[in-house]
């Protein structure tokens, strides 16, 4: 019987030469891109905080609040929660920012009162509760005008 003889197949061979001109391009690209990045913690800054004032500057340190005839409370032409409201709490956050503006210019925070002739004493009680809740002390009437608005 004659016998078959196979033929000698080549071993498969990897080209190593390419692989590690890829290894080393992808190396240099890293390298380059991971020194441009700075690192988080090596960024200097500082958050803004709030400024001392060695003297009193002269700012406009009065607000007056306007309550006209219907329960609605106005300041700077600005209307403040509805008449119905049992607190005055947009007034008072409104009151509260201006007080820690005035405290940090070393001036005093003053509130004039404007109601109306015939504004509602419900309604200046609750001005006058945002006011106690806002902590500032010197509130002052006006005389209202003759007919109210």
């Amino acid at each position: 019987m004659a016998s078959i003889k196979k033929k000698a197949q080549p071993k498969p061979e990897i080209q190593i030469a390419p692989m590690i001109d890829c290894v080393f391009l992808l190396l240099i690209y890293f390298m380059v891109s991971a020194t441009l990045e700075k690192q988080e913690a090596d960024l200097s800054f500082e958050l803004p905080g709030t400024v001392e004032q060695n003297e009193p500057i002269e700012l406009p340190d009065e607000q007056i609040i306007e309550i006209r005839k219907d329960g609605q409370v106005v300041v700077n032409e600005y209307t403040y929660d509805s008449p119905e409201s049992r607190q005055y709490l947009e007034l008072a956050a409104m009151l509260t920012r201006f007080k820690e503006a005035s405290d940090a210019n070393k001036s005093d925070a003053i509130v004039t009162i404007s109601p109306a002739d015939l504004a509602l004493h419900e309604s200046i009680v609750k001005v006058m509760d945002a006011i106690s809740i806002a902590g500032i002390e010197s509130i002052n009437f006006a005389l209202a005008e003759s007919g109210g608005a």
